[in-house]
């Protein structure tokens, strides 16, 4: 089993603020979990409590079920992956991924046999006498993964290690740590600000801000019913409106919407950038910007004088005056004062 739990997880450096904020958090055995969120929201520094590379303030970390507040990093059985690689760059790929094994003293039949097999399983048999300056980035990110490997740790801890990759190799790259994943068959905790690689790869996404989980659920919980207005607009392109509802009716750009039963006043309606050609409302909006992305189109406008945007098919008519057709079946409704999202029971 490669459990990890975090229990009334706190980190502060000054005494003053916690840079994570009581955080409570089940990792499953053999789980693909995913931490996302802005820069300084902690996810980075969840990943260094849990390797033991800083101390925490209160609360546990248990790996296996046995407390590891007070266990030495190198004694925990995890395995860290950088996002600069950290690889030594005055030995060769094969003593880069030996050298694990090496300060474990393992017998060097033993090093030799692990180290060509995890360098065949990631493509690297031929680089083995190169030095990391001899490599391209996604050669390096693959030592980086073959050090961690090669030791068959209880749990890898990835943080954003695809972030200097170009987009092509990232994509790639994505393709290659899930598939090891499903070989190795152990715990992953992966860090990234990235939305697509967190919807790509988790088993389940964990959204933090400020120190603080917003929302823990599967990737297609999280796209499809956001817990607040932050998790709402940090996963995927939701556009944000106010409008205020009275007597069961709101209005966008004077076109006028049934409110859901039981939501009244200012409130927020969101609807996603994708959403806005299939619904039963017709909407004029005049562009201000037109992108082409290759196989679709993002149009940027206002309703309700706030900034939208609707992702749409290259068929699509797009002219001074573009159409848009929404749904209040496709919208989610916030409370403007907590972002909190408002349950209502949809109509069937």
């Amino acid at each position: 089993m490669s459990s990890v739990i975090l229990k009334n997880l706190v980190k502060s450096y000054d005494g003053k603020r916690n840079v994570i904020n009581n955080i409570d958090l089940e990792i499953k055995d053999k789980e693909f979990i995913v931490l996302v969120g802005s820069s300084g929201c902690g996810k980075s520094t969840i990943l260094r409590l849990i390797s033991g590379l800083e101390e925490i303030t209160s609360g546990e970390i248990l790996i296996d079920g046995k407390v590891v507040n007070n266990v030495h990093p190198k004694d925990r059985d995890i395995a860290f992956v950088f996002q600069s690689y950290a690889l030594y760059p005055h030995m060769s790929v094969y003593d880069n991924i030996a050298f694990g094994l090496k300060m474990r003293k393992y017998p060097k039949s033993d090093i030799d046999k692990k180290v060509r097999e995890v360098a065949k399983s990631l493509n690297l048999e031929d680089l083995l006498d190169r030095k990391p300056r001899q490599l391209s980035g996604g050669q390096r990110q693959r030592v980086a993964l073959g050090r961690a490997i090669v030791r068959n740790p209880k749990v890898f801890l990835m943080d954003e290690p695809l972030s200097n990759l170009d987009a092509n190799l990232r994509v790639q790259m994505r393709s290659e740590i899930k598939r090891l994943h499903n070989k190795l068959q152990t715990t992953f905790i992966y860090v990234t600000h990235d939305q697509t690689e967190a919807l790509t790869m988790g088993d389940r996404i964990v959204v933090l801000d400020k120190g603080k989980i917003q929302q823990a659920a599967s990737p297609d919980e999280i796209y499809n019913n956001p817990k607040n207005k932050f998790v709402a607009g940090f996963i995927g392109q939701m556009n944000f409106i106010d409008v205020e509802i009275k007597d069961g009716h709101f209005e966008i750009e004077g076109v006028n919407f049934k409110a859901p039963q039981g939501i009244t006043g200012s409130v927020i309606a969101a609807i996603r950038a994708e959403k806005m050609t299939g619904g039963d409302k017709v909407i004029g909006v005049r562009p201000d910007i037109v992108e082409m992305t290759g196989g679709e189109r993002i149009i940027y406008f206002e309703l309700n004088k706030n900034k939208c945007s609707a992702r749409i098919p290259l068929e699509y008519p797009v002219g001074d005056i573009t159409e848009l057709r929404i749904s209040v079946e496709d919208m989610h409704f916030f409370n403007k004062e907590t972002g909190e999202v408002i349950k209502y029971e949809k109509e069937v």
